[in-house]
């Protein structure tokens, strides 16, 4: 039997598809591995993560959690909720440090700015300027 004509590169494409989305596939599960191994402390980042979500879920007020919202809305949805949880874990671990009494627009900035990658940070100084917010003193995250 020999291969030859249409049916032969339908065959190699599809050899290179899948072997493509497997790896891209097993790149992100072993992301998502390396992130749930514990640490020294014995927790791991995602385990650190939904514990400040949990101490500072009652500090959450409505215009925050809106603001959170109007951020992660350019991530696509399939990742949202992953940005979402990132980005409120970070705000939860600065609100306890900083024995926050209440989440504040500051501490949304903050945290967010530290939990994105810097390509993000257009977005976010784009969003701030439409809201009219100045982020003059937030400069130095950037």
């Amino acid at each position: 039997m020999v291969l030859e004509g249409w049916f032969l590169w339908f065959i190699l494409f599809w050899v290179v598809f899948l072997v493509s989305m497997l790896a891209i596939g097993g790149f992100f599960m072993f992301r998502k591995f390396l992130q749930r191994l514990p640490k020294e402390d014995g927790k791991s980042d995602l385990d650190w993560q939904d514990y400040y979500i949990k101490k500072t879920k009652n500090l959450w007020q409505q215009s925050e959690k809106e603001l959170l919202e109007e951020l992660v809305e350019p991530v696509p949805e399939l990742f949202r909720d992953v940005a979402r949880a990132k980005i409120a874990g970070k705000i939860g671990q600065l609100a306890l440090k900083e024995k926050a009494p209440y989440i504040t627009i500051d501490l949304v900035i903050r945290g967010y700015i530290m939990a994105t990658p810097k390509r993000d940070h257009k977005f976010l100084i784009k969003r701030l300027n439409e809201k009219q917010i100045d982020y003059s003193s937030y400069k130095a995250l950037f």
